[in-house]
C-alpha cells in the first residue's frame, strides 16, 4: 500500500507542476482534466502527507524514550507517544478507506424514479413525501433538482415521478436509496383511525453520457402525443409529449413535462440511457451475487430497505439495523445520519472483503 500511496503522491505533485505550465493554462480541456484529477487525489494525498509526518514524529519519540530522561520528561514523551500512536492508527484506517476502489459513478448526477406501489392513493401520497424528502436533502447539499416526468394521483400524490439531481457527488450519497420504502401511518382517507402499511419504490441511476451507452437511431422508435395535466394552453393541443422505445431491450421512457417536443425527446433519451445502463449494471452484479453479499443491497427496487413509522416517529433502515426517532427531521431532508451510516457500512464491507482476498 505504501508503494501505491507514494505513486499517488508523486502524481499529485506532478499535477501541481502541470497546472503551473503556461501551455496547460491556455488549454481549457487539459486544465479541466488535470484540475479534476488533482482534486480527486487531494484527500488521499493530504492523509498520506500527514501519515508520513506522524510516523516520523513517532519514531523520534520512541528513540527519545530510550534515552536517559528525568521523570517529567519521560512522562511527556510517554504521552506524546500515546497521542501519536492513536493518530497514526486513525490515519492508517482513513487511508485504507481512501484507497478502496472508487465507484466510477460516484461524482455523477442522478436520475431518480419514485413509484407508488402497494397501497393505492396512500402509496402515491407517500411517493410525493419521498420526492419532497429528496428535494429538501438535495437543497441542503447545494444540488439542483430538475423535474423530468410526473403522473399525479387524484389526491395530489405521485403515481410516478422522475427527476434529476445535479451536483458533485450526488450518486455517491443517493445510490443506497434504491429499493422498496414502507410507510406505516393513518391515511387521510381512513375514518376509523387504523394504521395502514403502504410502499413506494425508488430507483436511483447515474446520469449516463452518450459515449457510455450508445443508442442507435435504428434501434429506437419515437412516438409523440398530446401532453396531459398542467402545462398551459398547449396541453392536449400539440403533440409535445415524447415516448421512446429501445426495441432491442424493450425498455421505454416517456417525457411530457418539458417546454417543447425537442426538450422532451432529450429528457426521454436521458432516462432511457440511464435505464439501459442500470439493467446492464444489475446483470453484471448478479453474476457476482453468490460471492458478494452486500449489507446495503444491490439496488433492486423490490428489496425492502426502510420503514417510516409515523405513530412512533421512527425511521428504520433494515439493511444495517439503524433506527432513528426523528421522522419529521428525516422527511424534511435531514438524511445525513442515514447516508453516512450506509456509506460506512459499505466501506467496512469492502475492507472485510479486501482482507479476505
Amino acid at each position: 500500500m505504501i508503494d501505491r500511496l507514494q505513486a499517488l503522491a508523486d502524481r499529485y505533485e506532478k499535477l501541481s507542476e502541470l497546472l503551473c505550465d503556461p501551455d496547460v493554462a491556455s488549454d481549457p480541456k487539459r486544465l479541466r482534466d488535470y484540475s479534476k484529477e488533482q482534486s480527486d487525489l487531494e484527500e488521499a494525498y493530504s492523509a498520506y502527507t500527514e501519515y508520513k509526518s506522524v510516523s516520523s514524529q513517532l519514531e523520534d519519540a520512541k528513540l527519545m524514550q530510550g534515552e536517559k530522561l528525568d521523570d517529567e520528561m519521560r512522562e511527556m514523551v510517554k504521552l506524546e507517544i500515546e497521542e501519536l500512536s492513536a493518530r497514526h492508527a486513525e490515519l492508517e484506517e482513513k487511508i485504507r478507506v481512501l484507497m478502496l476502489p472508487k465507484d466510477p459513478n460516484d461524482d455523477k448526477n442522478v436520475i431518480v424514479e419514485i413509484r407508488g406501489a402497494a397501497g393505492g392513493d396512500e402509496a402515491a401520497l407517500f411517493a410525493y413525501d419521498l420526492y419532497r424528502m429528496y428535494t429538501k436533502y438535495a437543497d441542503s447539499q447545494g444540488w439542483r433538482v430538475e423535474l423530468m416526468e410526473a403522473s399525479e394521483s387524484d389526491l395530489g400524490g405521485f403515481k410516478e415521478v422522475i427527476f434529476m439531481i445535479n451536483g458533485k457527488g450526488a450518486y455517491s450519497k443517493m445510490k443506497y436509496e434504491s429499493g422498496a420504502h414502507r410507510v406505516q401511518r393513518i391515511p387521510v382517507t381512513e375514518s376509523g383511525g387504523r394504521i395502514h402499511t403502504s410502499t413506494s419504490t425508488v430507483a436511483v441511476m447515474p446520469e449516463v453520457e452518450e459515449v457510455e451507452v450508445e443508442i442507435l437511431d435504428k434501434d429506437i422508435r419515437i412516438d409523440t402525443f398530446c401532453s396531459s395535466g398542467a402545462g398551459g394552453q398547449s396541453v392536449n393541443t400539440t403533440k409535445s409529449a415524447v415516448r421512446v422505445l429501445h426495441v432491442p431491450t424493450g425498455i421505454m421512457a416517456t417525457c411530457q413535462d418539458g417546454k417543447s417536443q425537442n426538450d422532451n425527446k432529450t429528457k426521454a433519451l436521458q432516462v432511457l440511457r440511464a435505464r439501459i445502463y442500470d439493467v446492464r449494471r444489475q446483470e453484471e452484479e448478479a453474476k457476482y451475487a453468490g460471492e458478494r453479499k452486500s449489507k446495503v443491497g444491490t439496488g433492486d427496487r423490490s428489496e425492502r430497505i426502510r420503514t417510516y413509522n409515523y405513530p412512533q416517529s421512527r425511521v428504520t433502515d433494515h439493511r444495517i439495523g439503524l433506527t432513528l426517532h426523528k421522522l419529521d427531521a428525516v422527511m424534511n431532508g435531514d438524511m445525513d445520519e442515514i447516508v453516512n451510516s450506509l456509506t460506512i457500512a459499505s466501506q467496512a464491507e469492502m475492507l472485510e472483503q479486501e482482507n479476505l482476498a
